[in-house]
């Protein structure tokens, strides 16, 4: 077959016109579809997560949980736009709560030491870098070491922030936390003069990252230092001369108003509407304080296993997502906290995460419950003036591993233990039940004894040894005069 030279031309035009048109309209096309995306992500962005982790507060003294004692008029008012969770624990204790609340996991998982946190464990901070969030925390810290072990725990970046400002990176770095804190962030460490006071410097720092962060999605762990002892005075009350319970008042007003200042950020720079904010106590209330709530007095319980030690106001606010004025019977605990953010993130827990807690998200919106029986707590604090403990409860009652059953109702300080063998019907039920929680749970006590430091045992010995020495050169001596 003879192909003429016109045939020829006319191919070669249309490979010509062909290449053209691939050249144009490939880029085209993919531009087109990246605008697209854009358009899209820019009309459904991704919600910014605030968490709030406030410092020995437990629920009795927040005004909408009963509270008579203090002024929280911004926390209420969260609460009554968004949802608050009524049957809210954490751990007794603050180390353990840190640990809980930043990886999702029971205690016997993962918690070995008092202010340690282990440098290979996935945070939730971890979880939302990787999926392009900036992420910074602001307050306590208190997760690289303590003052009786050699350790070598978590800094901030070790634990996923990109960012940070703190108090007590390390125990050598301890200082006040109110009034002058030496704090560290991203540059080195900084002493401020004794005029400033740190939870302002903190919330400041909230407030301007939430302003410089506006075009990308963001997270922000707000571990607060109020209101944890010494009990201070505030910029707002200045008074040395008043008691403790009165600084400690003052000190949850500030602390509320703080929380209010964050708020009102979110509304001012128009995240209202893409902003998730969590509000959690981080154990109870410090054994000095007093409070009133229902009209009956409640002593602050901070590292014990009674209620009091661990229920704490649990209080989520956002417009875009939760249903305002809701109130939540659910039993909740800090486990659930990192798979709730997953959900509000649209990111994939950590593929190592045992499922230890479940996501808030669906009770947000149609003020569902959850389907959860009861909560369980494995509590081993290894600190000297808390007792480890394993139990499980629900709404009203109690039962700790090996034995100890009690009605938290009619008696809250857990002073009179059930015979099981007397029980009612509705009792020997949810007798049954958290047995049977406890028993299918992993994990065991490292030691059913209080823990003491191992520098005691190195100071006992030299203690008995010198004893020893004294007895030895007296009875030398005594011996010296006889003769």
């Amino acid at each position: 077959m003879v192909v003429s030279n016109e045939q020829t031309n006319v191919r070669l035009a249309r490979w010509v016109t062909f290449g053209l048109v691939y050249q144009i309209f490939v880029p085209l096309m993919t531009t087109t579809l990246v605008l697209l995306a854009s358009v899209t992500q820019a009309g459904e962005p991704r919600m910014n997560i605030i968490l709030i982790f406030s410092d020995d507060v437990g629920a009795e003294t927040v005004g909408i949980y009963g509270g008579e004692s203090y002024d929280t008029p911004r926390l209420d008012q969260m609460a009554r736009e968004g949802v608050r969770f009524n049957f809210a624990h954490a751990q007794p204790l603050c180390t353990p709560s840190r640990v809980k609340i930043m990886t999702g996991q029971y205690n016997f998982r993962n918690y070995t030491h008092f202010g340690y946190l282990d440098p290979k464990q996935t945070t939730f901070a971890h979880m939302l870098k990787a999926d392009g969030y900036s992420t910074v925390v602001v307050g306590k810290w208190q997760l690289f070491d303590n003052r009786f072990e050699t350790l070598q725990g978590s800094l901030p970046a070790d634990a996923g922030f990109d960012d940070f400002l703190v108090w007590q990176l390390k125990s050598a770095t301890k200082t006040s936390r109110y009034w002058g804190p030496t704090l560290n962030d991203n540059d080195g460490q900084r002493q401020y003069d004794k005029t400033v006071y740190g939870p302002d410097v903190f919330n400041d720092h909230v407030l301007d990252y939430i302003t410089q962060h506006q075009s990308a999605p963001f997270f922000i762990y707000y571990p607060m230092v109020l209101a944890h002892d010494p009990w201070a005075t505030t910029p707002d009350m200045r008074d040395e001369a008043a008691s403790d319970q009165e600084k400690f008042v003052a000190m949850m007003a500030y602390m509320d108003k703080l929380v209010g200042k964050v708020i009102d950020k979110v509304e001012e720079v128009g995240l209202a509407d893409r902003t998730l904010i969590l509000f959690v106590g981080d154990n109870g209330t410090g054994r000095d304080i007093l409070s009133r709530q229902y009209g009956g007095q409640v002593r602050g319980a901070k590292g014990e296993t009674v209620d009091a030690g661990s229920r704490v106001p649990f209080i989520i606010w956002g417009p875009g997502v939760v249903e305002e004025g809701g109130v939540n019977d659910s039993l909740v605990n800090l486990n659930d906290v990192l798979p709730t953010i997953a959900a509000v993130a649209g990111v994939s827990l950590p593929v190592s995460y045992p499922g230890d807690g479940e996501s808030l998200l669906p009770v947000l919106a149609d003020g569902g419950v959850l389907e959860r029986e009861n909560i369980f707590i494995h509590y081993e604090p290894r600190w000297p003036a808390a007792a480890p403990a394993r139990y499980a409860f629900d709404r009203r009652w109690k039962l700790y591993e090996g034995g100890g059953f009690f009605d938290m109702q009619s008696d809250p300080l857990e002073q009179s233990p059930l015979a099981v063998a007397f029980l009612g019907d509705d009792a020997k039920a949810a007798y049954q039940s958290l047995h049977m929680r406890i028993e299918a749970m992993p994990g065991e006590l490292q030691s059913t004894w209080r823990w003491i430091p191992p520098v005691f045992y190195y100071m006992l010995i030299g203690a008995v040894l010198t004893l020893v020495c004294v007895i030895w050169l007296l009875s030398r001596l005594v011996r010296r005069l006889r003769s």
